[in-house]
């Protein structure tokens, strides 16, 4: 989709500006239930549902052989399993893959650690919380922080807050 340049272009012409950002974030169950999601480009509502149902009907049927990244229309989607949940980035298509994939490995070692062992339910009854972390990693659609203790520090004092 495009987007307004947003960087400080040195060499005068936007169209050669490299963006790096995240389109859009889905953390799906097995069965196609999304129990998490988090948009940084528009899209209208009923996008978003044939979005997170195209995204889970790729992922869930390509075998385990393959690697955690696949072209998605225009961009990339970057996914990996834990236990019955898919965690899955949509990002530019010249980003790192293997980057993300550290962002989602990042990402469950805080919600485990935050929530003890985190499990499906954690993420459903907690979802405000949920919503906390990642705005704590990402902003924007662009990483934010990549430190676990910080992230973590940062969520007690959100909790001693509330």
């Amino acid at each position: 989709l495009p987007r307004a340049c947003v960087c400080v272009c040195v060499c005068g012409d936007s169209s050669l500006c490299v963006y790096d950002m995240i389109r859009f974030i889905l953390l799906q169950n097995r069965q196609g239930k999304t129990r998490l999601a988090k948009w940084y480009v528009p899209y209208e509502d009923e996008e978003k549902l044939k979005v997170q149902a195209d995204v889970h009907r790729l992922i869930t049927s390509r075998d385990s052989k393959f690697t955690n990244f696949v072209e998605f229309r225009t961009g990339k989607l970057v996914y990996r399993r834990y236990a019955g949940l898919y965690f899955t980035f949509c990002v530019d298509p010249q980003d790192n893959e293997l980057a993300y994939l550290e962002a989602i490995h990042l990402f469950v070692e805080v919600l485990d650690q935050f929530f003890s062992n985190v499990c499906e339910l954690d993420l459903v009854f907690n979802f405000n919380k949920v919503y906390m972390i990642l705005d704590e990693f990402f902003l924007g659609g662009e990483v934010q922080e990549t430190s676990k203790q910080v992230i973590l520090r940062r969520m007690e004092e959100l909790e001693k807050e509330t």
